[in-house]
């Protein structure tokens, strides 16, 4: 059974994917913002779930939720799940975020990244971007467009890793409303496919995939110049390089 990290999971896909692990008898570590949202997941908890707080819009609170992470030891799988879709945490939470955890986090054998659709409609542009939000709010196209990056990214950057991006679809939750038309149930299950699945599909890397299915993302997600421009950019601003690191810890 694999050990799997789950950034968000304290409601709408993350917890349905955190439910599905645990119902598998996998070992699951589940992230709340802080301790009050940290009640909506007791029932994980007492099923033995590990379990982290920490705040992702807040650097210092992400470094933090690393250390938290890697002294419960080392995980199998990440799925980084949380995201915003409006206000000004948009760019922290949605990349910065995903990135300083994949920087500090010790490797894992998986990296799965939540994308989205309208990254199809994000610009792959970098020059201008507010990585903290303090002074103009991030588009989340464009966020979704430079996370989805990041995955295929990591892909060529740690080879041994598989590391992939998820498009859950348009789906119930509180981010995409009473009206989305897609199965909730259907949302959350490529995350935990490619987490945890030995099927020769799920072992590969670098793809964009939506109902267990591989699709063709963005022409910028697959720019090998993108990709090392949006690494540089947000090792810059967080200080954090994605210099190699061992896979587990040194004694």
């Amino acid at each position: 059974m694999a050990r799997i990290f789950i950034t968000g999971s304290t409601e709408g896909l993350g917890r349905a994917a955190a439910e599905a692990l645990l119902d598998e008898g996998h070992d699951v570590v589940v992230h709340a913002r802080d301790d009050e949202r940290l009640r909506a997941v007791e029932d994980l908890v007492r099923r033995g779930a590990g379990h982290v707080t920490g705040d992702l819009a807040d650097p210092d609170q992400t470094r933090d939720v690393a250390e938290q992470v890697n002294r419960l030891g080392r995980m199998d799988a990440v799925i980084h799940n949380a995201g915003v879709y409006r206000g000004p945490d948009v760019l922290p939470v949605n990349v910065v975020a995903p990135y300083l955890l994949t920087a500090l986090i010790w490797r894992p054998s998986r990296l799965v990244y939540l994308s989205s659709e309208e990254h199809l409609a994000g610009r792959p542009v970098l020059r201008g971007q507010d990585w903290s939000g303090r002074e103009s709010e991030g588009s989340y196209p464009d966020s979704k467009l430079f996370v989805t990056t990041l995955a295929v990214a990591m892909a060529r950057v740690w080879p041994e890793v598989l590391s992939n991006a998820v498009d859950p679809g348009w789906v119930p939750t509180r981010m995409g409303g009473p009206s989305a038309p897609d199965d909730l149930r259907l949302g959350h299950r490529t995350q935990v496919w490619l987490a945890t699945s030995s099927s020769p599909e799920a072992m590969t890397s670098g793809g964009y995939w939506r109902h267990e299915a591989r699709e063709e993302p963005a022409p910028a997600v697959l720019d090998h110049e993108f990709q090392a421009e949006l690494l540089v950019a947000l090792s810059d601003y967080t200080g954090e390089p994605l210099a190699p690191r061992p896979l587990a810890p040194v004694d």
